[in-house]
């Protein structure tokens, strides 16, 4: 196995793909224009609270105001005590309060809030506002789960603070896992002390940018060896690196060459990202239909040519489709509720062993995610959470030609169509003659059955001039 990160860095974006013998597993990419806010804190101000929805919406200097429960303002009111907080019966208009953002803006939504700050380091997530902490679940050895707790129990700090252990902290020495905590401690404090003497709206922290969130969150043993094409950019990772992560610094490489991700055979694997239709060795094949809060995701036998009975092959299509289902959805970054259609099975059996498949294909993805079942019809429902900007709606915007339908009416269609729209033009009026412009596919069509539009002429006592713009948007009518 040889797990590589390729980072390309451009003056107007950076690209981030994490690819296991050469099969892209993770893309992403980030410009300054569209820069991430998730995981900045900042001190906003309090617009309005909302009783009747539970929430708050909070000012914290961006165009669109931060949406906050209000139970997470009362259960961090419980958790501690600080200058930043107030009673919940207090909770008003005008408020000074810290928050962090935990989801980015969506179509009218603003940003996600949260009142649990938490700082992510190498090995560990800082959570100043909760005091007691965890483990990632991730971590699965019991007895590593105890030698972890063990070295956390002997931590003390002036204040009460709590941190969740990060699955990379897996096997580390107590040294380094103390280290990371005692750098994020002076984090905390340092950006206390910066919230202190701003008045809200105000930026208090800013999350890594993409390339160095990539080294602190994927960088890990089983990753063979870091590629960066851009000399600027490899200097500033070496340097992040020899600060928290100089073990790992001789398997940075600057790549010299001119396409990085040509060269690796990863750009045509970007460029299927956007298609609908994923096929898999089989022959078979998914499609990925997305909406704003629903993917459904179908899973077809295509081409499928094994000799087996039709329950083996549902199941054999359906295990394979499984593994790549899992792929997809942190490949695109896919959200919401997402219903998957398998092929049908009648054995229990099979159904069963095709969720525990899932299961363990999503086990190693890093957002959050929950798994209602399956049904005897093979459907399965799931959410899993969407935090970013996916990398299609950073690449893509809705087509001005269709206006985000995905299909347009056929020629047929409009033609019929067209002649209706004449008809009800021309109802009360007195003319010699009309002229329609279309594009020329309406026209063909038209022209193929002239009695409808003699039947008009004759009705109207009109000469109608059909006009062909080739310029004409297929679903354009000008009648004048």
């Amino acid at each position: 196995m040889s797990k590589e990160i390729l980072i390309n860095a451009e003056t107007q974006e950076k690209r981030v793909a994490i690819v296991d013998d050469g099969q892209l597993l993770e893309f992403h990419i980030e410009r300054p224009q569209d820069r991430t806010i998730v995981g900045n804190i900042y001190k906003g101000r309090i617009e309005a609270v909302m009783p009747s929805i539970g929430a708050a919406f909070v000012d914290i200097g961006l165009p669109k105001n931060g949406f906050l429960y209000l139970s997470e303002i009362e259960s961090a009111y419980e958790s501690v005590e600080s200058p930043q907080q107030t009673p919940i019966k207090e909770v008003k208009k005008g408020q000074e309060i810290l928050v962090q953002v935990v989801k980015e803006s969506f179509g009218t939504k603003g940003p996600r809030l949260s009142t649990q700050i938490g700082l992510a380091g190498r090995y560990l997530v800082i959570m100043p506002m909760d005091k007691q902490g965890g483990i990632s679940r991730r971590i699965e050895d019991e007895a590593e789960r105890r030698r972890l707790r063990d070295i956390f129990r002997g931590l003390k700090f002036p204040t009460p603070v709590g941190f969740i252990v990060r699955t990379a902290a897996s096997g580390r020495s107590a040294q380094e896992l103390t280290r990371d905590a005692q750098f994020l401690y002076k984090l905390w404090q340092r950006l206390e002390k910066t919230a202190q003497g701003r008045k809200a709206p105000a930026l208090v922290y800013e999350e890594y940018d993409l390339a160095l969130r990539a080294i602190r969150d994927s960088f890990t043993e089983d990753v063979t060896k870091l590629v960066v094409d851009s000399k600027p950019e490899f200097y500033r990772i070496q340097h992040f690196m020899r600060t928290f992560l100089s073990y790992l610094c001789k398997r940075v490489e600057l790549y010299r060459g001119d396409d990085l991700f040509g060269a690796k055979d990863v750009e045509k694997q970007i460029n299927r990202i956007f298609e609908s239709h994923v096929y898999m060795k089989s022959k078979a094949y998914l499609i990925i239909e997305p909406t704003e809060g629903l993917v459904v995701i179908d899973v077809n036998s295509g081409g499928f040519k094994k000799k087996v009975n039709q329950e083996d092959m549902a199941f054999k299509v359906n295990a394979e489709a499984a593994v790549e289902i899992a792929r997809q959805l942190v490949l695109r970054d896919l959200g919401g509720i997402i219903v998957i259609d398998f092929i049908d099975m009648e054995r229990e059996g099979h159904r069963r062993e095709l969720l525990n498949i899932l299961k363990k294909a999503l086990s190693s993805d890093r957002a959050k995610y929950d798994i209602e079942g399956i049904s005897k019809f093979g459907i399965v429902e799931m959410t899993r959470e969407r935090i970013h900007k996916t990398v299609q709606m950073l690449s893509f915007h809705p087509c001005p030609y269709c206006k985000g339908k995905g299909k347009l009416r056929s020629p047929q269609t409009l033609g019929i169509f067209a002649l209706k729209e004449l008809k009800r033009y021309l109802k009360g009026k007195t003319l010699k003659q009309a002229s329609v412009t279309l594009a020329p596919p309406v026209i063909d069509e038209i022209l193929k059955d002239k009695e409808a539009l003699t039947a008009i002429e004759r009705k109207y006592r009109i000469k109608v001039n059909l006009i062909s713009n080739p310029a004409a948007h297929l679903e354009d009518i000008k009648i004048s």
